[in-house]
């Protein structure tokens, strides 16, 4: 993936702020072209803007409960082992670590009795050692990119020179 120039991240701070923003609302705002505005915002929804999956919350779908659960796993069933993950619904993503534990996946659950067997499905995955499951009591920063997009432009700005 190509790194996001600064005409890239202004558009895409001003979309974070109004995402029904029209082609020609954000190329007034940022004072850039309607067509190259457009030309951006696909090339954008192509090559680097997640999916409406990654927008729809779980929670709206009756899975409130949600896990973080790290997995100690033998490192030879690594590629076996993350295809079995992506076969199980509750699963919303895994991530290789570095550390203690192997693999971090967030797991979303209708209630306890669901997340109790989903983590049984997880053990019993071959090459699966150990499951150490924390319940998310309350989201307390929720993801976001939009802070990230102001501190990058800032840092892409010309300095000042001091005398």
């Amino acid at each position: 993936m190509q790194l996001l120039d600064q005409t890239d991240r202004r558009i895409l701070l001003a979309l974070s702020t109004a995402a029904k923003r029209t082609a020609s609302a954000v190329a007034t705002t940022l004072g850039l072209g309607r067509n190259t505005v457009q030309t951006r915002i696909t090339r954008l929804e192509n090559e680097v803007l997640d999916s409406l999956d990654r927008r729809i919350p779980a929670k709206s779908l009756g899975y409130g409960l949600l896990s973080f659960v790290e997995l100690h796993v033998d490192q030879r069933h690594l590629e076996d082992i993350a295809a079995k993950l992506e076969q199980i619904p509750e699963v919303l993503e895994a991530h290789g670590l570095t550390g203690s534990a192997d693999i971090l996946v967030r797991v979303a659950a209708k209630d306890a009795e669901e997340l109790f067997r989903v983590h049984g499905q997880l053990l019993h995955i071959e090459g699966v050692n150990r499951a150490d499951s924390a319940l998310s009591m309350a989201e307390l920063v929720p993801y976001r990119t939009t802070r990230l997009l102001e501190h990058s432009l800032a840092d892409g700005a010309p300095r000042k020179q001091t005398a």
